[in-house]
């Protein structure tokens, strides 16, 4: 009887053990989220290497955000090739080496390197090469090669958008997933939007409604109002408008007029304003969810000075409903930095969608919720 009990007790073990294996052998592909801040980049380089690639690199990914106060866009970290193990896990890595040299790292590469490529990478032909996902989930390498120094600085500065932009990219990504929770979603007032004006954005839980005027095509949102971290987001459009508004000129005086309107304190005294300085105002042309779009990075203050921070803006024109379409975010947060905040509120204003965007499933969702 005891036998019999060890018996089906060792079968047992064994049956569970032999499906651990299957279930950590099935599972042996399944990488980890990237390790690391958004702002670090982790770069392979030799020493000697990196002292004459450091201004070129630092020109593409060490930009100056001023928010009033200057921050960089990333932090570079030199490693040798022998502490790659210990990082292989980083969010954003660069590999970089001329392919002439006979450091560690140029052998690395030439040996990672198809023949072809390699051939490709002496003729001037490629330079960089994107690995996604190659160590840890969400993560990107960049391989960065040239046939010599020289080349290689060229290339960096030559190709300086595309670079910011795989990391940038990515990174959007990453704060994407981190920010939007179906559990932690207020479909309820984004299905409103979308029924009341043809188009929808992420509604965080801790936003509030804080003003709708349906009459003047606005509508604001705050998040954290009278603390020392708030957010305001504003959508506005123009029906009927001319692709034509779309200057830096028109995005300034439209906002400055809406934003004296309505985000004014409660005595009705002050109100806010762009900071007209040439230096803290930044508008540049972008590929805005498949249109095209002006997108400011400018200052707010308050109209007596007391109060002042960062903001974005997106300003486009849409076909499908010939609107002008202005989102807005606005960071107030004097004891913080300010950067990650305002990537944060970028990605949310990349949420944004036109009632043709929206999938039917998405739909009844969002007015079952109406409903609820």
């Amino acid at each position: 009887m005891i036998n019999t009990r060890f018996a089906k007790f060792y079968k047992v073990l064994f049956l569970l053990t032999f499906l651990s294996v299957l279930f950590v052998t099935g599972c042996s592909d399944v990488k980890l989220p990237a390790l690391g801040a958004e702002d670090e980049i982790i770069v392979v380089a030799d020493s000697a290497d990196y002292l004459q690639l450091q201004e070129s690199l630092s020109a593409v990914f060490c930009k100056i955000i001023k928010t009033p106060q200057n921050e960089q866009l990333y932090n570079l970290k030199r490693i040798n090739y022998e502490k790659l193990s210990f990082y292989k896990q980083r969010k954003n890595l660069i590999i970089i080496s001329p392919l002439n040299s006979e450091t560690e790292i140029s052998k690395y590469l030439k040996s990672i390197l198809d023949a072809k490529v390699a051939e490709k990478v002496n003729a001037g032909e490629e330079f960089v090469f994107n690995k996604y996902d190659l160590w840890a989930r969400n993560q990107i390498v960049m391989i960065m090669a040239s046939p010599d120094i020289e080349s290689l600085n060229r290339n960096i500065l030559k190709e300086q958008e595309n670079l910011l932009y795989y990391v940038q990219n990515l990174s959007n990504k990453r704060i994407a997933e981190s920010l939007y929770n179906d559990q932690y979603e207020k479909k309820d007032i984004e299905g409103k939007f979308l029924k009341n004006y043809g188009w929808m954005i992420y509604v965080q839980a801790d936003y509030l409604l804080a003003k709708e005027v349906p009459e003047d095509n606005f509508v604001w949102l705050r998040r954290s109002p009278g603390t020392d971290m708030e957010r305001w987001l504003f959508v506005h459009w123009i029906e009927n408008a001319s692709p034509n508004l779309l200057h830096p000129d028109s995005v300034f005086a439209i906002r400055d007029k809406i934003t004296k309107k309505y985000y004014r304190t409660m005595d009705d005294t002050t109100y806010v304003m762009s900071v007209d300085m040439d230096d803290y105002k930044f508008v540049s042309e972008v590929n805005f969810l498949g249109r095209y779009a002006l997108m400011t990075n400018a200052l707010w203050k308050m109209s007596d000075n007391t109060m002042g921070g960062p903001f974005i803006n997106y300003t486009f024109y849409d076909e499908k409903t010939h609107r002008i379409y202005m989102l807005d975010g606005s960071i107030f947060a004097p004891k913080f930095e300010k950067k990650k905040l305002i990537q944060q509120m970028d990605v949310t204003l990349q949420s944004f969608l036109t009632e043709s965007e929206v999938p039917a499933e998405r739909k009844e969702d969002l007015f079952d919720s109406m409903n609820d």
